[in-house]
Parts: C-alpha cells; structure tokens; sequence
C-alpha cells in the first residue's frame, strides 16, 4: 500500500506530465496562429498584388481603346479624302451632275439629329454617302434609316430627289450585296482610287 507521501509525489508527477503537455498544446497552437497570420499576410499581399495588376491591366486597356480610338478616327479621315474627290468622276459618270459635296453635315430638328460623312448635291439631287474603313450589314441599316429621316431633319431638300451612297476601304461581298439591295451605290476602293461596284443594271432607290 503507498504511503501518503507516494501518493503525494504521483500526483505531483502527474501534475507535472499534464502542465508539459499543456504547455506543448500551447506552443503547437502558438505555432499554428503564426502560421495561420502568415498566410493570411501572403494572401493579403497577393490581394494586392493582384489589384495592382489588374489597375495597370485597366490604364493599359485604356491607352490601347484611346489609340484605336484615334486611328479609327484618322482612317475614317483618310477613307473620306480618298472618297471626296472621287464622288465627282464617279456620279457624274452614273448621269448625276454634282455642284457642291459637303462634308460632316450635321442635322438637328424635333429632338432627332444626324451627322452625314458626305452630301453630294446638284439642283434636284442630294445623296447622302457614309463612309466607313469596313463596312458592315448595321451600317447599311443605319444609312436606310438615316436617309427615311433626311426630309425631316433638312426640309430645304424636301423637292429633291434623295439617293443614298456607303463607300469603304473593305466591303465584304455579302454586306455589297444587302446594300445593292437597298438600293444604294456601293463605293469601294479599286488600287488607289474608288469605283462604283454596282454593275450597270442598277437603280438606286430614291426617297
């Protein structure tokens, strides 16, 4: 049987095993805490990293939409000083006599507004002409509705004989069709001037 001083010296044994023990818990769990606060200050740094990665993706972004921006403006500029000089030969070719051609005529009337590339007028004529680097099936769509509205937006050309015109530096066959046959002149670049790509059974629709 263990004297009372045995037992005295096992419960502080065990006493001393389990304060060990605790104590190495502790220190596991100390451990794992900065373990833990260590990653959490790696993904708050990759956070960061990554919003400043996406803010110089987004100046980057910017710069390149202003850049196209601008040389979408200039070869705009470019396709309609290439198309100005040629409307002259060209209509007057096709029976239509051409006193003045206006450019970027703009129109405003009854909350509606439009901006025309290039007005081509004689006495009784006015074509409008649009005037893209590639043409598309929507610019067709948008010039039909431009000229339903021309009347409205000018009256002073309401006894005209209005007839519409796209020409563009690329015009897929498919997108020259659907403009022949809304009855417009389609314009296109042949070497280093322009043509009239309808063929001379053509009628141009008139409004």
């Amino acid at each position: 049987m263990a004297t009372v001083q045995e037992e005295v010296w096992e419960i502080l044994r065990k006493l001393a095993l389990s304060s060990e023990e605790t104590n190495r818990k502790m220190q596991e769990t100390d451990r794992r805490m900065q373990e833990t606060d260590r990653k959490m200050q790696e993904t708050d740094r990759q956070i960061k990293e990554t919003d400043r990665q996406m803010k110089e993706t987004d100046r980057k972004l910017k710069e390149v939409t202003t850049a196209i921006g601008r040389l979408g403006n200039r070869l705009g500029e470019f396709v309609e000083e290439m198309v100005r000089p040629a409307v002259v030969r060209l209509f007057q070719q096709r029976g239509i006599a051409v006193h003045q051609v206006y450019r970027g005529v703009y129109a405003e009337r009854d909350g509606d507004a439009m901006e025309i590339d290039l007005l081509v007028v004689n006495n009784l004529d006015a074509v409008l002409v649009e005037v893209k680097s590639e043409l598309k099936a929507d610019d067709v769509k948008d010039h039909v509705s431009r000229l339903d509205r021309f009347k409205k937006l000018c009256p002073q050309y309401a006894g005209f004989r209005v007839m519409g015109a796209v020409a563009a530096m690329v015009v897929p066959e498919d997108t020259a069709r659907f403009a022949y046959r809304q009855g417009l002149f389609v314009l296109v670049q042949s070497g280093e001037s322009m043509t009239v790509g309808n063929d001379d059974d053509f009628t141009p629709s008139i409004w």
